[in-house]
């Protein structure tokens, strides 16, 4: 195990984490098509764009408390419904797209100067992938646990390097978030319904960019997490032999992510600092995106995988991993279902024990798999006949202040 909940200090400094999220969400016209002008928020570091010139990407600080980080994302909502009124745009509540007649409405982001190199990689992308899959919007949740806790967890572990010692516990992490990264979106699903120009029939996918229609590469990476030095080059290796063009082309539930640039170079020479978990809906049952409840879920189940022991995460396990988190995808499988029911009932167990008060946080979610109440359901009730009009109807309603459907 990673963290030995037995111990009082670590139990208690465990229950804190730091939060951190990118939220992409793209701007339509009043009539629901895409917007064709210009980002309007060019300067600002915390409201940027990511693949397309009408996407907009929320970009918030690091926040101990969930509810703190998702008061933000309020306050950055307000702010770009503030500019988006001007032009008499809204903000699209949905990860899929509204209706689009061609490819030529989706302009690649446009990056100037020193940026340019960032346009032309996303114009790689285009040519590779397609522009279409450029309009889904996600959410990143980037969640890491507190300096305190490390340090007590390396006085305990018998390890002679802090730094290796934190690597390798983020490396272990990474493995059992990407092996139950299933169950995140088989819990936050909320894309089931798409417009016909998607070219993609409603309510086949309870999430159609985390389904074989969604970002991933033309083959299933397999990485070495032995070590981060062998991590980096395993990634490495695909942008060698022209598999990648650059890191950030790894199209993969988790990453490693260190402070400050993200490249191979500064994960190597900084080390790790946080996981980014990158399968989540944008959630349009809420305003910002995302219920706090499923933050706080988030951090509880990385609590639960620190103290399951270690394991070989073979090219065969990594394989499924992948395999299973698209099977997670499609609307309504019932293995999956049974799966994530076991799993939550192993995790309730585990928080009796150990987080006897965060037991509502498993059970907010073991409701959802009540007949009708997963958010996928629930989306596909409210918005499979109308998409347009009622996602139109949404907007202005968040752009109202409403909070929740």
């Amino acid at each position: 195990m990673l963290l030995n909940f037995n111990n009082s200090i670590i139990n208690r400094l465990a229950q804190s984490a730091e939060f951190g999220i990118e939220r992409e969400s793209l701007r339509v016209t009043s009539d629901g098509k895409l917007a064709q002008t210009k980002h309007p928020f060019v300067g600002n570091p915390q409201l940027d764009r990511d693949f397309c010139e009408n996407q907009v990407e929320m970009i918030g600080d690091v926040f101990n408390d969930p509810a703190d980080l998702n008061r933000q994302l309020g306050n950055l909502l307000d702010e770009i419904d503030a500019e988006l009124v001007n032009n008499n745009e809204l903000l699209w509540a949905f990860s899929n797209p509204p209706h689009f007649d061609s490819e030529d409405e989706i302009p690649v982001a446009r990056f100037r100067g020193a940026l340019r190199g960032k346009s032309e990689y996303r114009n790689y992308l285009a040519q590779k992938y397609g522009k279409t899959k450029m309009l889904f919007s996600g959410i990143h949740l980037n969640i890491s646990f507190t300096e305190r806790l490390l340090q007590a967890a390396f006085e305990q572990s018998g390890a002679k390097v802090k730094s290796e010692f934190k690597n390798d516990f983020y490396l272990r992490l990474a493995k059992r978030l990407t092996q139950y990264a299933w169950l995140e979106v088989y819990l936050t699903a909320a894309s089931p319904v798409a417009d016909a120009s998607l070219g993609i029939k409603s309510n086949l996918y309870s999430s159609i960019r985390c389904s074989e229609h969604g970002y991933w590469n033309d083959f299933t990476p397999i990485l070495d997490y032995s070590s981060l030095k062998s991590y980096v080059r395993s990634i490495a290796r695909y942008i060698v032999n022209g598999d990648l063009k650059a890191a950030s082309e790894l199209y993969y539930p988790v990453r490693l992510k260190p402070r400050g640039a993200n490249s191979l170079e500064t994960l190597l020479q900084n080390g790790v600092n946080h996981l980014e978990l990158r399968v989540l809906d944008v959630n349009p049952l809420t305003r910002t995106g995302i219920f706090t409840e499923d933050i706080r879920f988030t951090h509880l189940l990385l609590l639960w995988l620190s103290s399951l022991p270690d394991f070989d995460f073979d090219e065969e396990k990594q394989k499924k991993a992948i395999a299973d988190v698209k099977a997670a995808a499609v609307f309504g499988n019932a293995d999956i279902k049974n799966r994530a029911v076991k799993t939550l009932e192993e995790i309730k167990i585990f928080t009796r024990q150990y987080f006897p008060d965060y037991l509502n946080i498993v059970d907010y979610q073991l409701n959802k798999l009540l007949d009708g109440n997963s958010y996928a359901e629930i989306v596909s009730r409210e918005f499979t006949d109308g998409y347009i009009e009622k996602g139109l109807a949404l907007a202005r309603r968040y752009r109202g202040g409403e909070r929740d459907v």
